[in-house]
Order: C-alpha cells, then structure tokens, then sequence
C-alpha cells in the first residue's frame, strides 16, 4: 500500500508543478521584457545644443514611466531589428536609430527596428498637433494670426498679423510645409502653448502613446520632449482615419490667401515622396540637431496601405526619403510573403475625462470624428488574476490528490 500511495502522491505532486508553471510562465514572459538594457529605453539620447534648458525656476520633467508590459505585444520591446522569423533583413544604407512599418488597415507591425525606443519627434509632433485641431476647431473657423505667431522661429508659411485664415488654410499650412508659425497661431487658438501642449500630451495617453510627451507644439525641442517610432505610427494610425488630415498630406500645391497688403502664398508638400513614389498617400518630415530627421509615409500597393516612421535618421549616404521608400518596398515585400506581423498598432480606449476636462478629446474611445480603429482592441483586465487562478487549481488538486490516495487504501484494504 505505501508504493500506491508514494506513486499516487509522486503523480499528484507532479501534476501541480506543471499546472503552477503553466499559469505562471504567462506573467514570466510578460515581465522579460522588462529585463532588457536597450540603449533610450527610457529618455532620448542628450541633446547637443541648450534647446532642452528648463526656463528660469523650472527643471526638466523626469522621464515618462516605461510600461510593464509593452505596448503592441512583447516582441515591441526587444531592441535592434524585430522582423518575422526567416524573413531577410531590410536593405542596407538605412541610417534612422529607430523605424516602424505598419499596416495601416489592420494596424499589424509588419517590421521595425527599436520600436519603443525614446526619441525626439521634431516636426512629426504637428501630426499630435493637427489631431487636436482636427477634434476641437471647425475646418472654416477663422483665426487672427498675431504678432507673436509671426515671429516663430522658422521653417514658416508667412503668416501675417492681423491676417485672417481658416483653419482649414492653416492645416495646410501646418502639415504640407510644417510651419512653425502656424502651430503657433493654432495653439493661440486652443488656449495658448501650454494649453495646446496639455491638449497634445491628453490626446497621446488616451490612446496609448505612452512614451510620448509634446514640449512645444511646432516639434522644436523642449524639456522632457519624447517619443517613439511605435507611437508615433500609431498617432499616424490614428490620423490617417480622419478624412482632413488625409486629405491635407496628400495635396501636393496649395495657395494662402492674400492678407495684410501681402500677395497670395504659394505652398508646395515638402514631402518628396508624393507623386514620385507609386500609390503615395503622404506623410510629413522633420528636423532639428537635437531629433536629426524624421519622417512618416504611407503608400498604397496591391489593396495594401503600409506606413513607415523613421526617428534619428540623416541624409547620407542617401536621402531620408529614398531611405523610408526602401523600407516601404521591403514592407510590401514581407506583406507579399504572408509574414507573420511582429505587433500590433493597439489603441487604448479611453477610461475617464481628460485632465483638461475637456471631454472632446477623443472621448469616445479613439475613433474621433466617427472614425474607426482598426487596431486589435486591448486585452480585458482579468480581475481575478493569475494568483487567484493558482490558489483555485492548488485547492482542487489537493482534493482531487486526496480523493486518489483514499481510493488507493480502499483498493488496498480490500
């Protein structure tokens, strides 16, 4: 009878080790991504220039928390080039610290590089920007450019004081030639700076962009200024669904009406891949020394819309826009493979009121103006918990280990 027992003791206790690491190895593979030492995990590299120096009495923002588990799925924080299993590696010459390509219709990260690495966005933020005017401001609501947003640092359009605009000109403005005086006048028009940037800062959390942090409106460098090639394909995600912004980076001339005494202002999308890539849809490009260049794009193949973000690039020994159009090539060519995605584009459904009060930031989930994500939705929080699940399988194991080594002794005993 004690071989019965030690045997049904033996088995039982093996059963539960398994079951224990079974339930456990989720959390265990959740958590190993924690572990790893990517270079800018948690801030961008030091800036070379005074751009970042706080203003008097103020001091730099610490860094924005890295989440416990990264967004867009687990193969997101792993650092270097995350492509599918067996696929070839992207075309050489490419030069950017970090770089994401993306379905744009299922949201699935096809390739990247560093994704959730913490990089300055330069101008890609007027992308946050423009999503905040595109929720709050009226296409034909006029705005009084000042004296102030006048005299931005350039890149410009030319905005005049006192010169009247809407804000359907002003967009164009923004997004085809990225201009710095724009962005001014579009945060006077939401409030003020601080305003505008609390807007952009609202509007990235509650969709997920949670290594984000806007500094200025325009992407000129400022304290505690971050992103990442990841959320910034998913606020360019997130923009591409709404029809003024699509529109906008896909018009390639423009004009700015007359004002002040002033004649008309031509403008011309300072993206170059537009009309000269096949299937182009648009994008927008940045600059400073701080960020280096950046750049988004989105083209349109064979029924599929990818999109690329490179952060920390430069223009040799080929331009950045020749650069973004190889990996374009190299994602429509993974895309034509069946790979399987490496991620996911994942927008974070919003769970209270932004701290502005302003309910209309995205207030109902991140579709925005009837907009939809076509995102995977975020996986439900189980309120009882891996704990409670093992707590419940040891219980029962018990039981059921008692129930074998009593029948054991009956069988036994008779």
């Amino acid at each position: 009878m004690h071989s019965v027992v030690s045997r049904s003791l033996k088995v039982f206790t093996t059963t539960l080790a398994a079951a224990l690491l079974a339930l456990s190895t989720p959390a265990l593979v959740a958590a190993a991504p924690q572990q790893g030492q990517c270079a800018n995990r948690q801030a961008p590299p030091p800036p070379v220039d005074t751009s970042e120096k706080p203003a008097p009495g103020k001091q730099v923002p610490a860094p924005l928390a890295v989440p416990a588990v990264p967004v867009g799925g687990n193969r997101m924080a792993e650092c270097g080039l995350v492509t599918p299993d067996g696929a070839l590696n992207p075309p050489d010459g490419n030069t950017a610290a970090s770089w994401l390509v993306q379905d744009l219709d299922t949201g699935a990260v096809v390739a990247a590089k560093d994704p959730h690495a913490r990089q300055r966005p330069a101008s890609l933020i007027k992308t946050l920007l423009a999503l905040v005017v595109v929720t709050q401001l009226d296409p034909q609501q006029p705005v009084v450019a000042t004296k102030e947003d006048a005299e931005q640092e350039c890149t410009c359009v030319g905005l005049v004081a006192g010169g009247q605009y809407t804000v359907d000109q002003l967009l164009h403005g923004l997004l085809m030639h990225s201009g710095n005086d724009v962005a001014h006048a579009f945060a006077t028009a939401l409030g003020g700076a601080d305003s505008a940037v609390a807007k952009m800062n609202a509007l990235a959390a509650k969709i997920g962009a949670l290594d984000t942090r806007a500094a200025t409106p325009s992407g000129l460098d400022g304290p505690g200024m971050s992103t990442s090639a990841y959320d910034l394909s998913l606020i360019f995600n997130y923009a591409m669904k709404q029809p003024e912004f699509a529109k906008v980076v896909a018009t390639k001339n423009f004009e700015f009406p007359p004002a002040g005494g002033k004649p008309a202002i031509p403008i011309f999308n300072d993206n170059k891949l537009l009309g000269v890539y096949p299937g182009f849809l648009g994008g927008k490009t940045g600059f400073t020394d701080d960020a280096r260049h950046t750049y988004v794009g989105a083209a349109q193949r064979k029924g599929k819309r990818l999109a690329v973000v490179m952060l920390r690039a430069e223009q040799k020994p080929t331009k950045v826009v020749d650069q973004a159009a190889k990996l374009l090539d190299y994602g429509f060519a993974l895309e034509d493979d069946r790979a399987v995605p490496v991620g996911q584009i994942t927008y974070q459904p919003p769970a209270t009121t932004p701290a502005d009060g302003d309910p209309s930031v995205l207030a109902d989930g991140g579709t925005g103006h009837g907009g939809t994500s076509a995102a995977a939705p975020a996986a439900k929080e189980d309120p009882f918990g891996v704990t409670g699940w093992i707590i419940t399988l040891v219980v029962f194991l018990i039981i059921l280990g008692g129930f074998v080594v009593g029948h054991q002794r009956k069988r036994a005993a008779s």
